[in-house]
């Protein structure tokens, strides 16, 4: 079974109690698999801690506006992502947010770093590693990565010209 799927039925996924950002382009879409656009909104970080991105230093510049905020998901009184279920995501891979796609894998704008260490790898089955088990490879994450800065920046220049 798939490790996502598992910590939906858990309820303990990686998408509970944590801010999911979206870009233009995820939020387009999204709104049009789901024929509505009342998914996002603009939310300042929780934690501080968000804003410290020593690693990667064009994050905050292109995900945080002039006020603080960012574009993410909606969360429901569960604190869960509005699109979360008990089996996991109800949106097909192709339309979530990069992020999403990309998760577990940690990266920069410079590259893929890792992957993260807070998946219950305990829980899969030996010998499947975590992105087979996601039916993940480090190419498609890599074009995921790629794909998401490009929207970045796309998202920071629109910006710039409002401003």
């Amino acid at each position: 079974m798939n490790l996502c799927v598992l910590c939906a039925q858990r309820g303990n996924a990686c998408c509970v109690n944590r801010d999911i950002l979206v870009t233009s382009a995820d939020q387009e879409r999204i709104a049009a698999h789901v024929g509505e656009s009342t998914f996002f909104e603009y939310r300042k970080p929780a934690s501080p801690a968000y804003l410290d991105n020593d690693d990667d230093p064009n994050w905050n510049s292109m995900t945080v506006q002039v006020n603080g905020a960012r574009l993410v998901l909606k969360r429901g009184m569960t604190k869960r992502c509005y699109f979360l279920t008990g089996r996991g995501c109800r949106l097909p891979a192709a339309v979530r947010p990069l992020i999403c796609r990309l998760h577990p894998v940690e990266y920069t704008e410079t590259g893929i770093t890792g992957l993260s260490g807070e998946c219950p790898i305990e829980l899969l089955a030996p010998p499947t590693s975590l992105l087979e088990n996601l039916g993940m490879s480090l190419d498609q994450a890599e074009s995921w990565r790629s794909q998401l800065y490009e929207e970045l920046r796309q998202d920071f220049k629109k910006r710039e010209k409002v401003a």
